[in-house]
């Protein structure tokens, strides 16, 4: 049984549900659940406003917010984190750091040119994961 699910959360109605799902199997398991949202900085001007207007601890306290919102009670516990970088990149890299051991992600309905343009985070990590992986639609 898993001991530390991750789960890549972009407030999408998909990771929504995975991020539920996470819940329902952390509290089977014992495990606990580690919601990571990654910004995707695509170019230099992307990385200068950010840098000007570093608002991180804001944007973290409305992510938790947010997702204390959806735990409706359970006891699971549950770390929630805002990472930068290519979301599947961030997300296999946190899963190293921090022995997790299941990873939960949602799968968005993209069409081929949009999966071909911007890629698919959950094609990504499924391609390069060591550990099981749970992709809920």
């Amino acid at each position: 049984m898993p001991k530390n699910i991750l789960v890549g959360y972009d407030g999408s109605a998909t990771a929504r549900r995975a991020y539920g799902f996470a819940l329902e199997l952390a509290a089977c398991a014992g495990a606990k659940v580690h919601v990571i949202r990654v910004e995707q900085l695509e170019n230099g001007a992307d990385v200068s406003a950010l840098l000007m207007t570093d608002n991180s601890d804001d944007r973290l306290r409305a992510l938790r917010d947010e997702v204390a919102g959806l735990a409706q009670g359970g006891g699971v516990p549950v770390d929630v984190e805002l990472l930068q970088g290519s979301p599947g990149d961030a997300l296999l890299s946190y899963v190293a750091r921090h022995g997790v051991d299941h990873i939960v992600i949602g799968h968005s309905e993209r069409g081929a040119l949009a999966r071909w343009l911007v890629g698919s985070t959950s094609t990504d990590v499924l391609a390069k994961a060591h550990v099981p992986v749970t992709v809920v639609r």
